[in-house]
């Protein structure tokens, strides 16, 4: 009887210490949880291992910040070196769900959102992809540029930022950006909650670019068409006195040719993504202001050409910031080589083909299985991802299609959109769905989280005087 009492006398204090002892943990940890809630934000960034401030500008609503954040050059060794990757935080809470945003290119380091962001009214981090200056490494293993090391910037950085941000997070980007969307998710698909990738083109096979040619034999008003068709003949007709003018621009912006090894050839490929280029940013309203190649001037053709292409894109002035694009596009992610029969009698070079715009100290080769594996993953494994394309833009003439592997996955089209296309654009049903998932995704189903127009924040990226990039 005393032994039993004594066995219950023990049970009770050991369940009372359990108890206390579970009490004193949850205390403790209601007790952290608050104490980091109170610390500023910019304290909690700072204090990421590797992280450091360049700036803070302030905004309305939020705190925005542009950081450096210490990233390995080569991920399957990290004792190789380091470099400075810039990124930016448009911080609005961290009850909300945050949203990874890069374009592919250069982060903007002023405040701005992207859509997925407005559409969850949440936080954005975004990233500049690796070796797009200044987030290069010196000196610059150009071999260590692909898109398993940017996929695994992408996957650090959330790591580092997850115990800060503990919501949902989704990552987006367009063109280029959603391409990079699409291969971190690709290689780290259990980082993100969902995908939203824009006009994310997808050249699974780099030889095979017969469905450009289809496309842009077809994209639009067959008037508009063929008055493009004509202004581009022209303008190599008229190659002699135009481009004249074009050695004088050069001249008076100090501009050299170098890379690409001549006026000529720097010329020619600007007037051949004129056609490419007007479909990729115009709206079908700009035919409107196409010129009639029989009639039109010398110095109009040379600024309707600028207008639309841009002469500066094939000066190395102009290559320099792209560089690190190109030489992606010539070792893995491969670029269209487009035909445009109405000109091929006047084309001395062809479609150039990004070797040409690389200098040519930095070696290149290319990389086939690269797309291929990527595509095949999406087809077969895609899970929460959204691709949106534009029916007028020549990047979506190869898209990404999902495989009966796909789950929870969508491919919508903006009728008459070039290549600006998001939800917004689309019609009506597919983008309450694609609203709907977005938010879902982001932990926010049932809710309408869109947070209010704001002209500065939301302003669409202008993009004029480009040559041909996604």
């Amino acid at each position: 009887m005393r032994t039993a009492l004594r066995w219950l006398l023990s049970l009770v204090v050991l369940i009372g210490t359990a108890s206390a002892a579970g009490i004193s943990t949850a205390t403790a940890a209601e007790e952290s949880s608050a104490t980091a809630a109170a610390t500023d934000i910019k304290d909690r960034l700072l204090a990421v291992p590797g992280m450091s401030l360049i700036e803070e500008k302030p905004y309305a609503g939020y705190r925005y910040f542009v950081l450096n954040y210490t990233q390995p050059v080569d991920h399957r060794n990290p004792k190789a070196g380091t470099f400075q990757q810039r990124i930016t935080v448009l911080h609005k809470d961290v009850s909300r769900p945050t949203v990874m945003f890069t374009s592919g290119y250069n982060v903007s380091t002023n405040p701005s959102r992207s859509e997925p962001t407005r559409i969850v009214d949440g936080n954005q981090v975004s990233v500049e992809y690796r070796f797009f200056t200044p987030s290069r490494p010196q000196p610059a293993d150009w071999s260590k540029l692909n898109i398993w090391q940017a996929a695994s910037d992408q996957h650090r950085i959330f790591k580092a930022l997850k115990p800060i941000y503990g919501q949902n997070w989704l990552t987006t980007g367009g063109s280029k950006g959603g391409m990079t969307a699409t291969y971190y998710e690709r290689f780290y698909p259990r980082d993100m909650d969902g995908v939203v990738a824009y006009v994310a083109p997808n050249d699974v096979v780099n030889k095979e670019d017969s469905a450009y040619d289809t496309f842009l034999a077809n994209v639009g008003p067959k008037d508009c068409r063929v008055a493009l068709q004509k202004v581009q003949r022209e303008t190599l007709v008229r190659r002699d006195a135009l481009e004249k003018k074009y050695k004088d621009f050069l001249d008076a912006n100090n501009y050299t040719v170098n890379t690409v090894g001549s006026v000529d050839k720097a010329y020619e490929a600007t007037v051949l993504d004129l056609f490419w280029g007007f479909w990729q940013y115009q709206p079908e309203s700009a035919c409107a202001d196409v010129p009639d190649a029989a009639t039109v001037s010398d110095d109009d053709l040379f600024s309707y050409v600028d207008e639309v292409g841009g002469w500066a894109s094939y000066a190395d002035q102009g290559l320099t910031q792209y560089t690190p694009y190109y030489y992606q596009a010539g070792t893995q992610l491969g670029s269209p080589d487009i035909k445009q029969p109405w000109v091929a009698d006047l084309s001395r070079y062809g479609y150039q083909p990004p070797r040409n715009f690389v200098p040519r100290d930095i070696p290149m080769k290319f990389e086939p299985s690269a797309m291929r594996d990527v595509d095949s993953w999406v087809r077969h494994n895609a899970t929460r991802m959204l691709y949106v394309y534009g029916d007028n833009d020549p990047w979506g003439a190869e898209p990404f299609r999902l495989g009966k592997g796909a789950r929870d996955s969508y491919v919508m089209h903006a009728p008459h959109a070039n290549h600006g296309a998001n939800v917004a654009a689309l019609e009506p049903a597919d983008k309450e769905l694609a609203t709907a998932r977005i938010l879902d995704w982001a932990g926010l189903s049932g809710t309408t989280a869109l947070a209010a127009h704001d002209r500065k924040l939301d302003r669409p990226g202008v993009q004029r005087g480009m040559s041909l990039r996604p």
